[in-house]
């Protein structure tokens, strides 16, 4: 349980970056978990899986990417059981592991696809916004390069952990052009270049067709909305949390103060939220690999392609 910790803190602590790539790290810690295990019979092997997957959710609650993985496997598990013995454990859990693999890679090469048609193939060149570190977004990008599309791409620098920073080097060590700028320059930079589209991640997506991302992203769309500028969200549809079509509200992460100032003066009180909504109304479309559409009809989207992910 020591390592299983040990791991779920890179991903609490922000050393693993993006939705997609925090999904995969869960479900391979949980497969290298089960491999660990010492446990005399399946109940109890079952046990310490059902607490090692708490311990996993736990670690960022507004990431349904990985709550859909871990879901995934579990529920195959459920099924199969009786089918296997203890000993055989890992091994499933490796093939579930397998799966979720490859339904993330397969939609992230479909969104890659279709979301680099939203940049013309001109020869006046094409101003993206961009905002965080999305790894989605980037392999649209990087399809676009590969295209030999001409544009440009403005990302900010996204406090208080800089996650644009991987934004931009990963997109300089293509060759694409960038221009690096501090969060509360969005509006001046709007304006200023004449971008052309905005093209955000996402962490989840409600069935309302809200999407929660990286703080800041309401402020860049309410300014796209201001200016009439696109604006979509790249997003596998294993991002959309099911069960806020029940009710159930998803949560605001707020995260440690000393990511902001480390030796604050005594008595000020520090707030860091980590994610903010961003309304379907300010939302041009949803760029997912079953196309793009209305981020209001995702439930309907993944219940045809994930069913087995319904409550």
């Amino acid at each position: 349980m020591d390592k299983l910790l040990e791991d779920a803190e890179k991903i609490r602590s922000l050393e693993i970056q993006g939705a997609t790539n925090v999904a995969l790290s869960a479900i391979d810690f949980l497969n290298n978990f089960v491999k660990r295990l010492d446990e005399k019979n399946l109940n109890d092997c079952m046990k310490s899986l059902y607490h090692a997957i708490d311990i996993l959710i736990n670690t960022r609650p507004t990431e349904p990417a990985m709550k859909n993985g871990l879901k995934f496997i579990i529920r195959k598990l459920e099924q199969e059981i009786k089918s296997f013995s203890m000993e055989e454990l890992p091994t499933m859990i490796e093939s579930y592991k397998n799966q979720y693999y490859t339904l993330l890679e397969n939609s992230k090469k479909k969104i890659a696809e279709i979301g680099a048609r939203r940049i013309p193939a001109a020869n006046k060149e094409f101003t993206v916004m961009t905002h965080c570190h999305s790894t989605l977004v980037s392999s649209i990008l990087l399809e676009a390069k590969r295209q030999e599309k001409n544009f440009k791409v403005i990302n900010t620098e996204t406090q208080p952990k800089l996650q644009g920073r991987k934004t931009a080097k990963e997109l300089l060590e293509a060759g694409i052009k960038v221009i690096h700028i501090v969060d509360s320059a969005m509006r001046w930079a709007l304006r200023h270049f004449e971008v052309d589209l905005i093209l955000i991640g996402a962490d989840s997506i409600t069935s309302e067709g809200t999407i929660i991302n990286k703080i800041g992203s309401r402020l860049l769309a309410s300014v796209a909305h201001e200016e009439n500028v696109p604006f979509y969200v790249a997003s596998p549809l294993l991002k959309y949390n099911p069960e806020t079509n029940l009710g159930i509200l998803e949560t605001i992460e707020m995260r440690n103060p000393s990511e902001i100032w480390k030796n604050p003066p005594k008595g000020i009180k520090i707030l860091n939220p980590a994610f903010e909504t961003v309304s379907r109304r300010y939302i041009d479309g949803l760029i997912t690999e079953a196309g793009i559409f209305a981020s209001s009809h995702i439930p309907n989207y993944f219940a045809q392609l994930y069913p087995d992910m319904i409550d």
